[in-house]
């Protein structure tokens, strides 16, 4: 495993050489601060509202790695007074779907911060996010000496038509993706890195319904206090060293644990889908693309009798989906 690491940290170190900064701003980064990463590629109709609802949540500094943009959000985030942003026109796909460059920002900037990882279409909801800022819930987790926090992808879609309704920039994606499936999930233990692999939802229900396992994985481990020695392998869904993977309790206890609301199923997906079957840059040759490209052009609809509308983290708590553990 150590060996493996070293690779993982090796590939981030070499593939450093393919960004180009565009906007530095790291020097603004204090002791102390929450930091976010993400990479984006021609998501400017989601930025304000993906920036807007990270600040207020508290995160500090935003870091972006832009992969050759063409609709002007490399300009927008460059304008940005606390986003320190990357260029590159390299391979996506090649770069492990972003997770070198990532890997190499956090080991050079994010070293002894809470680090958050996250695409623009994903809202971190942890236990009294409502009332806390992300701070309470880092500064909680030091002082119990846990260093990562793990939160379910939970996928998020419109009653009706996906396309009925517009989506602007600036506005909340909730306001229109507001359900979400309550049940439906699979859970197995991964005996190599130890992480829990979540399955289900929607996509599963409908995109993979001939094929469930091979659905896109929901587990995620988002907030890490970072080490340079540290390194994502897959996404979000598993880190080295593979302790950070134990965010559950084996003894039949709960941990407190988050959710990432994932707004991903709006009219843009449409767009989106066909550019990134162009492309081509997505993980096993595009295929969770292609599942979408498809049920947009037969019957783009995710609701169905059994699905919940969404409230609040606490609803989320109830039904099982994510743990304020012994956080009060």
């Amino acid at each position: 495993m150590r060996w493996r690491r070293k690779r993982w940290r090796a590939r981030a170190f070499v593939k450093r050489r393919q960004l180009r900064a565009v906007a530095d701003r790291t020097d603004s980064i204090r002791p102390g601060d929450v930091l976010l990463f993400s990479t984006q590629r021609n998501e400017g109709v989601r930025l304000p509202w993906f920036l807007h609802y990270y600040r207020e949540l508290g995160v500090d500094h935003f870091l972006i790695v832009d992969n050759d943009s063409t609709d002007g959000s490399r300009a927008y985030l460059a304008e940005q007074p606390d986003v320190s942003l990357w260029h590159t026109t390299a391979s996506y796909k090649r770069a492990h779907y972003g997770v070198d460059w990532l890997n190499w920002l956090q080991s050079r900037y994010g070293h002894g911060h809470w680090c958050l990882v996250v695409d623009p279409d994903e809202f971190l909801l942890y236990p009294f996010c409502d009332t806390r800022p992300i701070q309470a819930l880092t500064d909680w987790l030091d002082s119990t000496g846990v260093r990562s926090f793990s939160a379910m992808l939970l996928d998020m879609y419109p009653k009706g038509r996906i396309d009925a309704q517009q989506y602007r920039p600036g506005q909340d994606p909730l306001e229109i993706a507001t359900w979400f499936d309550p049940g439906n999930y699979s859970i197995r233990k991964n005996p190599d890195l130890g992480n829990l692999w979540i399955q289900g939802g929607p996509r599963a229900r409908v995109f993979f319904a001939d094929q469930p396992r091979k659905a896109p994985a929901l587990n995620k481990t988002p907030l890490v206090k970072w080490h340079r020695r540290y390194a994502y392998v897959s996404s979000t869904h598993m880190l080295l060293p593979r302790g950070l993977n134990l965010v559950y309790d084996a003894w039949g206890g709960e941990k407190a644990s988050g959710i990432l609301l994932h707004t991903k199923f709006l009219d843009t997906l449409g767009a989106k889908a066909q550019e990134e079957l162009a492309r081509g840059e997505h993980y096993a040759a595009s295929r969770e693309y292609k599942a979408y490209a498809r049920a947009m052009a037969e019957t783009p609809e995710l609701w169905c009798t059994w699905s919940e509308k969404y409230i609040n983290w606490r609803q989320l708590e109830i039904l099982g989906l994510m743990s304020k553990g012994n956080w009060a």
